[in-house]
């Protein structure tokens, strides 16, 4: 596959035609008996939200919180430990772990390094918040601040990361290798939603789209209808499905500092690509209103995961949301989950939001 394109889109949804479900790879297998084996694992809960499902004419609405995973505020650290243990399997002399992040994943891996006694530098984008940095060197990493956005601080790390002694900790990536474990990681947040609740629709962030790519995953195998749900200002999964090929995107920068990304992960896209009924775009605007509603409802919720509340507004009252609205079957009988990623993240941020 050649070098992605880069691509202007201001489309608000976008309904996927490379849809092929039965072409999806199954979930990983192996995760799951990992994670239940860790001390600090327990399945994060679901929430009904009755309100929600009656104003926005769906037969139910649950939320699966993932503001507290394994101590932390969001649920990356699936995919860093699986993803850790994978490469350690691998090779057992790396001594220092190294991640781009834009926040939660460089958090998850500092502290997956520690629990494995082992050294983590984190590099983060120029616009990385003062208190998501000092989040990660909370956790005992060295943090590293480049000049640029977090393409820059994945090329960065990339390049650190090939260090004799080193291991790149990415959720971005092709092939085999970390950025897939990462992925095969997050399918333990799916198979514990599959026990709690009964889903017909699932709307789901994407940033890189390693997550989206495992809720993929879990849909084709379960016969759930997954939605990708981004930052208006960074829609590269958008982009990518409207040109049935990866497509990078301009970044001016979102509040949704996960989301905040200009490709999609190599290693999700054939997921994504087969797996996705569509996308679904949301502004910062529209973010902190869910973030407000799901506060009004007893949820701490951060931009990234109160998008899904956002997007699910959008599809059921945008007209231009209608052709995946009808696509997704989401009507007055759907069943639907949303994935709320993180917590509290930044908690001045929040606090600006959510007074």
């Amino acid at each position: 596959m050649g070098v992605p394109g880069r691509t202007d889109l201001s489309v608000r949804a976008v309904v996927n035609a490379g849809f092929d479900p039965a072409h999806v790879s199954a979930p990983a297998p192996d995760a799951a008996a990992f994670h239940a084996a860790l001390p600090a694992y327990r399945p994060t809960p679901v929430r009904e939200l009755e309100d929600v499902a009656r104003s926005a004419g769906v037969g139910s609405v649950v939320v699966k919180d993932e503001s507290d995973r394994m101590g932390l505020p969001s649920f990356k650290a699936l995919g860093a430990s699986w993803a850790v243990e994978r490469a350690l399997r691998e090779r057992p002399g790396v001594e220092m772990l190294v991640a781009a992040s834009a926040g939660n994943h460089g958090r998850a891996v500092a502290r997956v390094a520690a629990w494995r006694g082992l050294r983590c530098r984190v590099l983060l984008p120029g616009r990385s918040s003062a208190a998501r940095r000092a989040a990660i060197a909370g956790e005992g990493a060295e943090v590293v601040v480049v000049d640029g956005g977090y393409e820059e601080a994945v090329a960065r790390a990339a390049a650190e990361g090939a260090r004799p002694d080193a291991l790149e900790l990415a959720d971005v990536g092709e092939g085999d290798g970390p950025a897939s474990w990462v992925i095969d990681g997050y399918a333990t947040l799916f198979r514990e939603l599959a026990e709690q609740a009964d889903v017909d629709v699932l709307l789901v962030p994407a940033g890189v789209g390693s997550l989206a790519a495992a809720a993929a995953r879990f849909g084709a195998a379960a016969g759930v209808t997954v939605v990708a749900v981004e930052a208006a200002a960074a829609p590269c999964v958008s982009a990518s499905l409207a040109a049935g090929e990866p497509a990078i995107v301009p970044t001016p920068g979102t509040s949704m500092a996960g989301l905040d990304c200009a490709e999609v992960s190599i290693a999700a896209w054939p997921s994504l690509r087969c797996g996705l009924r569509g996308a679904v775009t949301v502004s910062d605007a529209e973010a902190h209103a869910a973030m407000r509603e799901l506060a009004a409802a007893g949820l701490r919720i951060g931009d990234c995961g109160a998008a899904p509340l956002a997007a699910l507004r959008a599809l059921m009252a945008d007209p231009a949301c209608a052709a995946l609205r009808d696509a997704a079957g989401l009507d007055a009988d759907a069943r639907v989950a949303l994935v709320a990623t993180e917590g509290v993240t930044d908690p001045d941020a929040y606090a600006r939001v959510v007074p």
